[in-house]
């Protein structure tokens, strides 16, 4: 298999082109030169937010891919560009969505073919929100690429080479021991991915020709807050103690579920939208996905190869609570 991934250098990106290099395929990774592609890739370079962007892609000597992994998260037109001028040259193209196109609140159980966002725009610049920039991506590869598209509704995605910062921030401060605040209740569950599993679910999913919208998460409940946080103090040998605290007691403090404390949700319609979501079609279709001891493990030995500090993407804001006022929370 011949395959062309745009981007490719970093986490979900990164994750396909390991997949891929490791079945032996041909990988092309267009990327902008911020950061190295694994060896053994062919690089082409460019930035997609320029006029003449995809430049070296068009004159590009390549007579064609069966594949193209496409994981941009900007703006629609982005999407839409590639996807015309790819459409002639490759054979099918995965657009790595996110389970956000879905009409907020998504209720627990909602399947592929629920309401989605209105106003999305395969034509729409950067100014949009985050829902109508994937849903006008998936729009785009619709257009260029009918039946031989593949979206891909990823929700939550952990594991080796995160640049959001969620599992990291907790690896890091359960690594500096001592009472450790933790949210909610242990038995909150979770529905999240390993970024290596949506990586060799789509590489499957393209070999047998599936198309169309796939919700790409664990099944609700494959862990807890609970199992990820004793993950998190097995895999680091931590003397740190969790100290359970109600949801109550933490959104009083005006702490924010999500960004301050990463990963977790209190009940309730947000809750039901991003940790409740249906993926039996994903399921049916083969895709499986590792203990969640294996995910945390390996994305804190990764994280010591780097030092202990994970890259972070630049147009996302850090996440983690202030020492401050964890501190104050844990002396109430």
């Amino acid at each position: 298999m011949r395959l062309l991934i745009l981007g490719g250098t970093e986490f979900v990106g990164r994750a396909v082109t390991e997949a891929a290099l490791a079945r032996d395929w041909q990988v092309t990774v267009f990327h902008r030169g911020h950061h190295s592609p694994p060896p053994d890739t062919t690089e082409l370079f460019g930035d997609r937010t320029n006029a003449d962007g995809l430049a070296a892609l068009a004159a590009s000597g390549e007579d064609g891919w069966d594949l193209v992994v496409d994981t941009w998260s900007g703006a629609p037109s982005a999407v839409r560009d590639a996807a015309r001028l790819l459409a002639d040259r490759a054979g099918r193209y995965v657009y790595v969505s996110s389970r956000s196109v879905y009409a907020y609140p998504a209720p627990a159980g909602l399947p592929e073919d629920g309401p989605l966002v209105t106003g999305a725009s395969p034509d729409a610049g950067a100014e949009v929100s985050y829902p109508l920039a994937k849903r006008g991506g998936e729009l785009a590869a619709l257009d260029a690429f009918g039946d031989r598209a593949l979206l891909a509704r990823a929700g939550l995605i952990l594991g080796p080479w995160e640049n959001i910062g969620r599992l990291p921030w907790w690896l890091r401060r359960i690594a500096r021991g001592g009472p450790v605040m933790a949210p909610g209740t242990p038995d909150t569950p979770l529905q999240y991915i390993d970024a290596r599993d949506l990586a060799n679910w789509l590489l499957d999913a393209a070999e047998r020709g599936l198309h169309g919208p796939y919700n790409l998460v664990s099944q609700p409940g494959h862990a807890t807050m609970g199992e990820l946080l004793d993950a998190c103090t097995r895999a680091t040998g931590s003397d740190a103690v969790l100290r359970w605290t109600a949801a109550e007691k933490i959104l009083a403090a005006g702490v924010e579920p999500w960004t301050d404390l990463p990963v977790w949700l209190p009940p309730g319609e947000l809750h039901d939208t991003l940790h409740r979501g249906d993926v039996s079609k994903a399921y049916a279709a083969g895709l499986h996905c590792r203990p969640v001891g294996e995910t945390v493990t390996d994305t804190w030995h990764w994280l010591c190869e780097l030092g202990g500090a994970a890259p972070q993407r630049p147009d996302r804001p850090e996440v983690g609570l202030d020492p401050g006022t964890e501190a104050k929370l844990l002396m109430q």
